[in-house]
């Protein structure tokens, strides 16, 4: 039996990650942090891996625009970098070596997460995990990280869950997501790009309050 997660706490977390491990309602559950090239997690004791990436549309493009340097090694995140991961998947490159420096990091601590929750950069990365570790996770406002459609082993599992209104979800070109897709129409718009988590949790919260989203992930 896969472990369940409420989708409202699991956005109200992540959207606690970007204060970091001083948040008062992550704190006295952290059991370690990564801050490492522009890399940042927090694994909290219930096994649960938080992933913040990008609170707006402006430092997504930034940081998608700008070369990385992981390990001594340059990689860009431009649409036409495809790598192969462990498991055979072809992953949109960045996206992929921003993931392994969380699943470098996971493997030191000797962690074994149960959950993974991710917004933007760290959604992409999510969904890169989900399929490592098998294990249930919720991509917010997740950008596109596969080269190739349809389902792979483990997609079942992963979430993305994104407005419609936001443009990063639709990114990169010509990649896909992995796992279920459920496109958020809010009630209004938010002014600007709608990037943000706190536009995300409002959202789930109209969404739920419709009936249109379930309260947990993986549903019944």
């Amino acid at each position: 039996m896969s472990h369940r997660y409420d989708i409202m706490r699991a956005a109200k977390m992540i959207e606690a990650a970007y204060v970091g491990p001083t948040h008062r309602s992550l704190r006295q559950h952290l059991h370690a942090s990564l801050d490492d090239n522009d890399v940042q997690a927090l694994y909290l004791r219930q096994d649960i891996l938080l992933i913040p990436g990008s609170n707006s549309v402006a430092d997504y493009l930034k940081f998608n625009l700008r070369v990385l340097n992981i390990g001594g090694k340059r990689y860009r995140l431009s649409d036409d970098d495809t790598e192969q991961g462990a498991s055979g998947t072809m992953w949109h490159q960045g996206f992929l070596h921003f993931s392994k420096v969380i699943y470098d990091w996971i493997e030191r601590e000797n962690l074994q997460p149960k959950y993974i929750i991710g917004h933007s950069l760290g959604a992409a990365a999510t969904q890169v995990l989900v399929r490592t570790y098998g294990v249930p996770g919720i991509a917010f406002a997740a950008p596109r990280p596969r080269r190739n459609r349809g389902a792979i082993k483990h997609s079942e599992l992963c979430l993305c869950l994104n407005r419609d209104d936001d443009p990063v979800c639709d990114l990169p070109l010509n990649f896909h997501h992995m796992g279920k897709i459920h496109r958020a129409r809010a009630r209004r718009s938010a002014f600007g790009p709608s990037h943000k988590m706190k536009h995300y949790r409002r959202v789930v919260d109209e969404q739920q309050t419709g009936g249109v989203l379930f309260k947990k992930w993986p549903p019944e």
